[in-house]
């Protein structure tokens, strides 16, 4: 950040390079020996071949200043990247709680998926396969999961519907199972509970329907009669 009024000159000679007391890999140029004139990112310093005894014009600066201000939004998103993988929703909304420009959030937004360091079709078929099997949910609720990280209609349909029939179905019986123990009441009464149950994890109907025979297979009352109002359309 340049912290000197830089209409006070043509010309800037940097006096002296200094790091950062408490920021790894950030450096301060100084041109008065207590007011910095810039303060930028190490592989920027590197780049620009910023070293003590250099002429700056006033355009050169800012031109640095606004390179390093880019930079440190993409260096600042690949470190959010390392915990865990992002779609590019939550990375720009990362960027501007970091108060960046939007423009600068773009730059490092657009380089990220140039350099393939984020693809929103991976990250949904990745996270879809992931959520099923260790969340037990059902493709309704993970296709909209995905829609609130910022998975474009299409990637996070497509990422569901790639996802394997038996594979569902085995979430499903296991969340049934699972479920089923923890319900009090008559069987008809529990089958009722659990329907819902796997219906708002996203389940479709025929899955439910084979996860409760399946948990309840010898049960003499029968859930799906048309009588009791429980058919489950396909």
């Amino acid at each position: 950040m340049v912290t000197i009024e830089l209409n006070d000159a043509e010309q800037w000679m940097v006096l002296s390079v200094r790091p950062d007391k408490k920021e790894r890999r950030l450096y301060h140029l100084y041109a008065k020996p207590e007011e910095p004139l810039l303060s930028v990112h190490e592989d920027i310093l590197i780049r620009y071949r910023l070293m003590k005894g250099q002429q700056l014009s006033v355009d050169q600066i800012e031109e640095i200043r606004k390179e390093d201000e880019r930079y440190r939004a993409y260096v600042l998103a690949i470190g959010y990247l390392g915990a865990k993988p992002r779609t590019r929703k939550q990375i720009q909304q990362y960027l501007l709680r970091k108060l960046f420009e939007e423009s600068n959030i773009q730059y490092a937004l657009d380089r990220l998926e140039r350099e393939h360091i984020v693809d929103d079709e991976q990250y949904a078929r990745q996270f879809a396969a992931g959520r099923m099997r260790s969340s037990l949910k059902g493709r309704r609720w993970i296709k909209q999961e995905l829609q609130q990280r910022g998975v474009s209609k299409q990637a996070a349909a497509e990422a569901t519907d790639a996802l394997g029939r038996e594979d569902e179905l085995a979430a499903a019986k296991c969340a049934a199972d699972k479920k089923w123990r923890s319900l009090k009441g008559e069987p008809l009464d529990k089958k009722r509970k659990l329907m819902g149950y796997l219906m708002r994890r996203g389940f479709p109907g025929d899955i439910v329907k084979e996860a409760i025979k399946n948990v309840e297979a010898d049960d003499a009352v029968d859930p799906f009669d048309d009588e009791d109002g429980l058919l489950l359309d396909n």
